[in-house]
């Protein structure tokens, strides 16, 4: 069965590299082009598992955009800020949701996955859960998030060991994280 990464998993990840490596990823996901790239939506009390969670995707294949440090994004939020998003959530072929207990608590998450969710298929949106303890399903409360495949860590059918992968846990069927990133 998959399993969830934890948020002490994605923070190790991000800790094996220094503090320079992941201000520059940081750096990096939010300057680059957005064609081909895959947004990835998070809370602001999330900043401690996004370079975790980028290093996850990039290693394979994802170019990720990030909107914290965006340097067109307005200092404050304004309908700018709102407008601008749309915008950056349309022009990405992917849109990758970090859920937590902090992104049920945020303003903005739900905003942005119901954006993606009109510009995209649900074939082209996941959910990364991210909790506490492994397993930990806290973060699936809304109703709604059912619709989306999972990312998660496991055997999967035809592969050898355990694989990244998105899961769609209602047909329980699966690809690799690198297929499904690489897909149209």
């Amino acid at each position: 069965m998959p399993v969830f990464v934890t948020s002490d998993e994605l923070r190790a990840f991000a800790a094996k590299k220094t503090a320079t490596e992941q201000a520059s990823i940081r750096k990096t996901a939010s300057e680059r082009p957005l064609e081909g790239s895959t947004f990835l939506s998070h809370s602001t009390k999330d900043e401690d598992l996004v370079v975790g969670a980028t290093i996850v995707l990039e290693n394979h294949g994802a170019k990720v955009y990030i909107d914290k440090v965006d340097p067109e994004m307005p200092p404050y939020t304004t309908d700018k800020t709102a407008s601008l998003l749309k915008t950056r959530i349309r022009q990405t072929k992917r849109f990758i949701l970090l859920a937590s207990k902090n992104s049920k608590e945020s303003r903005w998450v739900p905003w942005e996955l119901g954006v993606a969710d009109g510009y995209k298929t649900t074939s082209k949106i996941a959910l990364f859960p991210s909790s506490d303890v492994a397993n930990d399903k806290t973060w699936a409360s809304w109703e709604y998030l059912g619709l989306y495949p999972r990312i998660a860590w496991g055997e999967m059918e035809g592969q050898s060991g355990s694989v990244w992968m998105v899961w769609n846990h209602t047909a329980n069927t699966a690809q690799t994280l690198k297929d499904w990133l690489a897909g149209a």
